[in-house]
């Protein structure tokens, strides 16, 4: 499935839109190599791929899958492929204006940090909202749709994990993406910060510093915290013993388990689950 629609871009000054649509990739699909001569964004609702982005003579490739999403920028040529075995689907819009650079630069995104990330659900949820309905709304009046493209715009800001990161490198930025999609991933493996640094290819006390500085918990933190918060969906969804629910999240020994979870959240998992 694809479909983009145009939008009369000259009446608006500030911010405004150029066109904006939906693909649903067929395996391996892959874009030209080229510029553009605006900013587009790509929110990625299933699936995964690759951007590559050329600065300053240099090719740079970032992986995206569902849930992120990444920004093009004027006039840097580019190219995306869809994964051959999950190609992605996803919406665009295609916006600048006098507002547009001011706006962009908030977001912390750069052209060598083009991957969002959000941080915030309920402001990423916002986001994609307004992006839906720009997109499945486009005969709707011009001066609403220009609403929501401030409210994505919005959201698109506040959500995002580059948030006022703005004097991070791109280097550091990806490790810790790289280590949060590990942790997300093999939570429920008995894995050690170790095994998270390894796969990163970088010492533990310098994954252990940037990380704490992006997200302001440490990466066993945030391993903990994936853990609970799967735990809490099971405790609420499933009837599955607290025993099963424990080594489901990466607990084989059920008391440890008990006692992290009080720790964490405050009761044991059976008072949670009343």
């Amino acid at each position: 499935m694809y479909f983009f629609h145009r939008f009369p871009s000259e009446n608006f000054i500030d911010l405004t839109m150029y066109q904006f649509g939906r693909r649903e990739c067929y395996p391996g699909y892959k874009t030209n190599f080229a510029s553009h001569q605006h900013y587009v964004f790509h929110y990625i609702f299933s699936g995964k791929g690759i951007l590559h982005v050329e600065e300053n003579g240099s090719m740079l490739a970032f992986p995206v899958e569902q849930g992120q999403g990444f920004l093009l920028y004027p006039e840097y040529r580019s190219t995306y492929q869809a994964d051959t075995d999950d190609p992605w689907h996803y919406a665009w819009v295609e916006f600048d204006g006098f507002k547009a650079r001011e706006l962009v630069k908030k977001t912390g995104l750069k052209v060598n940090q083009p991957v969002y990330t959000g941080a915030d659900v309920s402001e990423m949820n916002r986001m994609v909202d307004a992006l839906n309905y720009i997109v499945n709304n486009p005969s709707n009046p011009h001066m609403e749709l220009i609403a929501y493209l401030y409210l994505f715009m919005n959201g698109l800001i506040q959500s995002s994990i580059s948030r006022n990161q703005n004097t991070w490198d791109g280097v550091q930025d990806f490790y810790v993406q790289e280590a949060i999609k590990y942790i997300q991933r093999n939570y429920w493996k008995d894995i050690s910060i170790q095994d998270i640094a390894d796969h990163c290819n970088i010492h533990r006390s310098y994954l252990g510093r940037i990380f704490k500085s992006n997200r302001n918990l440490t990466p066993q933190e945030f391993l903990i915290k994936c853990r609970l918060d799967m735990a809490c969906e099971l405790l609420k969804t499933t009837n599955s013993s607290i025993g099963e629910i424990s080594a489901t999240v990466g607990y084989p020994n059920q008391l440890n388990f008990s006692r992290a979870f009080k720790r964490e959240i405050g009761q044991s998992p059976q008072q949670w689950r009343k």
